[in-house]
């Protein structure tokens, strides 16, 4: 996708329709309002993918007090909007909860399956790398589940990830074993100097 049909919009309200496009793909913070469809994609991949090893879709009040989370822990959660739907959404976690782990972030990402394969997990993806290098975290994981998970895999390469190591038949899931692969990018300076204090 060009610039000119993707709008990045840092903060919560979106750009004024007047001057973007009608197909204007616009990313940014997800309200409460947005939760809804958030939870109608993420439980789609729950039922019928093996993106994610939960088997439960949780409850709406389920997602708004995960989102709660990320930004109680000062990290974005983002959707991508086209028109009026929400048709993906991603967001950060922290990647671990002792405290050595604290610059190292975890980011996941989920796209409506009707609208794969058309650049909007790439600008999903490149607008939280941009906000999370605004932060102090130096490291960014994605956690992908399965070997043959080649969208995902290839997403994360495009945007300067490298394979990091793959944990075999970790997880078990409609009858079959999965395997996770681990991709890593430094945010900013990454390790070449110390954390801020």
């Amino acid at each position: 996708m060009t610039a000119a049909n993707i709008a990045q919009v840092a903060g919560p309200a979106a750009l004024s329709t007047a001057a973007q496009p009608r197909t204007a793909l616009i990313i940014r913070d997800a309200l409460p309002g947005d939760m809804a469809d958030v939870q109608r994609i993420y439980t789609h991949h729950i039922l019928h993918s093996t993106a994610t090893f939960e088997e439960e879709p949780p409850t709406l009040d389920d997602m708004l007090a995960r989102r709660a989370n990320v930004l109680a822990c000062g990290m974005p959660y983002l959707v991508a909007v086209l028109g009026t739907e929400v048709v993906g959404y991603c967001y950060a976690s922290q990647y671990r909860p002792r405290i050595a782990y604290r610059y190292t972030i975890e980011n996941s990402i989920y796209l409506d399956p009707r609208h794969s394969g058309q650049g909007y997990g790439k600008a999903l993806l490149s607008a939280l790398i941009e906000r999370c290098e605004q932060g102090p975290w130096r490291q960014m994981i994605a956690v992908i589940a399965g070997t043959n998970n080649q969208g995902s895999i290839g997403l994360h390469r495009s945007m300067g990830f490298a394979h990091a190591g793959t944990q075999v038949a970790t997880g078990f899931k409609f009858n079959q074993w999965i395997d996770v692969v681990f991709m890593q990018r430094a945010l900013g300076a990454g390790s070449t100097t110390p954390p801020e204090s």
